[in-house]
């Protein structure tokens, strides 16, 4: 065999050795857990939003009462568990699926995992959306109104810039 070739070939096992160690790595480093950790704020999720509800930081802008906030939050938690149910169903779906590195493809298996899926996206989707309708029964019809011409805007302009977090100067 030529010594070129051979280098080459050598060279080429070494390269997929790598890749495959590499593989191997990623592949058993923790993953980070799905779905919203639990805490108040935007569709449950904590950290830079939490407070603002559900409208995220236009929240601030609507100037709910204290009583709103409260109805807010006591729907936002009847709707929790449901919303728990669904993000572990989705978990354990994508964690049931045969790993596209070691399996031959499988189009019927694929196929049925993406519809199982789908159909769970469409539940969690609903469910935002029935949450949603009961928050906005919370609003007074200004509210209401100052939330649809925001809405108008963000849909016709693009997203305004995000207002600065206290302590932060103004952009």
């Amino acid at each position: 065999m030529n010594p070129t070739w051979r280098r080459l070939s050598i060279l080429a096992g070494a390269l997929g050795a790598l890749v495959l160690t590499a593989a191997v790595v990623f592949s058993q480093q923790p993953q980070p857990p799905q779905g919203p950790p639990p805490g108040p704020g935007f569709h449950g999720r904590g950290g830079p939003r939490e407070g603002f509800g559900p409208f995220g930081p236009f929240g601030r802008e609507l100037n709910l009462t204290e009583d709103q906030q409260a109805q807010i939050k006591k729907i936002q938690e009847s709707f929790h568990d449901s919303g728990k149910t669904l993000h572990d169903q989705m978990r354990a779906l994508h964690e049931s699926q045969p790993d596209p590195m070691s399996t031959e493809f499988n189009e019927a298996a694929v196929r049925t995992a993406a519809e199982a899926r789908a159909r769970i996206q469409v539940e969690m989707e609903v469910s935002h959306a029935r949450m949603m309708s009961q928050v906005l029964g919370v609003l007074s019809p200004e509210q209401k109104a100052q939330l649809a011409a925001r809405h108008q805007q963000m849909r016709h302009m693009g997203a305004p810039p995000r207002p600065p977090r206290p302590g932060e100067p103004p952009m």
